[in-house]
């Protein structure tokens, strides 16, 4: 009888901060994002005013950067000391960074702002993906997730507009400072909700497990960083030898850091980490170019360039939302169908580098893409957390973020490259764009191939927040 009048309690408890704990899991996915598409529309104009060209691409890899390292970091201290306790460090960290770079007198300082907004914004998504696996049962997640996702909609609508307008009106420096109001927002609605029985940390990982993760998060973040480096390097001598060493130094960190069998894309998590890769490195690889060749080959404006990439966005979160109101859907076969519209929307919208296509046609077909990653990122990421062991949802929440944010590493450093080197002129832009989206395409045929080896764990009860808050109690 006590038993279940604990069981009763706790289910009363979690249900009561459900509420709060979603708008504010979702309003921080608002804040990231309009944070990020916010400052790249404001970043030339910092850059013009401070005379910081030469740490252009460096500042915007500094926050990419960061984020891989506070993911690892996050995932641990989920684990041992619960959501609550990463979440509000992300938040202050996140503010810090944001009020760095808006006193920012210099560029150098703009990056030191922007490499701890990084580190705070990084450590908000594991903390999201292990709370909606606490909290909620497994069939109520994918409408979750689909909540967060959408969280990016409305930024990516409107951020570059109003970026723009405030940064002419007001200067590049209200824009880092009008995220701070999303950020109390956000603290006020999540932070007492986590206050729940059933997002009480375990305290199982070690310290010394948690530092060597994080250890091997620095040498993947830099690992990284000096691969992007080495291959937009104009002198071969220099870059092939520190691209190397860049690729083998990530490498080795990143088999330490992932589950096994990543690398062979072997059944279950495995198969969901890889494909998480190559979906966002396939993506990327054509979303982050897809403004550029508006600009260089058609000669759009600044507000066109943007426009044409939006659609992705929003269909994006019409994916999500379709996948959540399908409970039954496999996520292999949801993967697999995901992949098979991103492969659509890459061929094309590849023709983007003849000038003579037209641009609103691009927004259209890039609209396949959105919504083949909607369609594969709910279901993915639900499967995935129904890997994780009790207390070890932290971890498996850093593994999926980390898929992606390698996946977008990777992708813009090796996409920046064949641009670097249609920037010196052994290459026409044109070139190096093809060769961007071929090799986005390559990865979504490899991506299409290997999801049905995606599988959710089999008897999973992931989610159950009830059953957990018993168990605990």
């Amino acid at each position: 009888m006590a038993a279940r009048g604990t069981r009763v309690l706790t289910e009363s408890v979690a249900t009561e901060h459900r509420g709060p704990l979603a708008i504010g899991l979702v309003l921080a996915t608002t804040l990231i994002a309009f944070e990020v598409t916010a400052v790249i529309t404001a970043l030339p104009t910092v850059s013009d005013e401070l005379g910081g060209d030469s740490l252009y691409g460096a500042t915007l890899a500094a926050y990419t950067l960061a984020n891989i390292v506070s993911l690892v970091a996050v995932g641990g201290l989920i684990d041992s000391r619960g959501p609550r306790l990463p979440y509000a460090i992300s938040l202050v960290l996140f503010s810090i960074g944001l009020v760095v770079a808006a006193l920012a007198p210099s560029m150098w300082v703009v990056l030191l702002g922007r490499l701890v907004q990084g580190i705070g914004s990084g450590g908000l998504i594991p903390v999201a993906y292990a709370v909606i696996n606490r909290m909620w049962a497994s069939h109520e997640q994918a409408r979750i997730f689909a909540w967060v996702s959408a969280g990016w909609v409305l930024p990516s609508l409107v951020a570059p507009g109003l970026a723009g307008w405030m940064t002419n009106a007001f200067g590049w420096r209200s824009v880092f400072l009008s995220v701070l109001p999303l950020v109390v927002i956000t603290a006020t609605l999540a932070l007492p909700a986590m206050h729940d029985p059933s997002l009480i940390g375990t305290g199982d990982r070690s310290s010394v497990d948690n530092r060597r993760r994080i250890m091997q998060a620095v040498r993947l973040a830099a690992g990284i960083g000096a691969l992007a480096i080495g291959l937009q390097a104009s002198n071969p001598a220099i870059g092939v030898p520190v691209a190397a060493v860049g690729g083998i130094l990530g490498v080795r960190a990143w088999r330490q850091l992932s589950p096994p069998g990543v690398t062979r894309a072997s059944h279950g998590l495995a198969a969901i980490i890889a494909c998480r890769i190559l979906a966002t490195a396939a993506f990327l690889g054509v979303d982050s170019f897809v403004p550029l060749a508006a600009d260089r080959i058609h000669g759009a404006s600044a507000t066109v360039q943007g426009f044409v990439i939006i659609g992705a966005a929003v269909t994006w979160s019409i994916g999500s939302a379709i996948v959540s109101k399908m409970p039954r859907l496999r996520p292999d076969r949801s993967a697999t169908i995901g992949f098979a519209l991103i492969g659509l929307g890459v061929i094309t919208t590849s023709l983007v580098v003849d000038s003579s296509w037209p641009l609103p046609v691009v927004f259209a077909t890039w609209c396949f893409a959105g919504l083949g990653m909607g369609l594969l990122f709910v279901p993915t990421s639900v499967a995935a957390m129904t890997h994780a062991e009790p207390g070890r949802d932290g971890v498996i929440a850093s593994q999926v973020n980390l898929a992606d944010s390698v996946g977008f590493s990777l992708m813009g450093g090796l996409g920046g490259a064949t641009v670097a080197i249609a920037d010196r002129g052994a290459w026409t832009l044109q070139s190096a764009l093809v060769t961007n989206f071929a090799a986005a395409l390559l990865l979504t045929i490899v991506g299409g191939l290997l999801a049905h080896r995606i599988r959710a764990r089999s008897g999973s009860v992931a989610g159950d927040s009830a059953d957990r808050g018993s168990m605990r109690t």
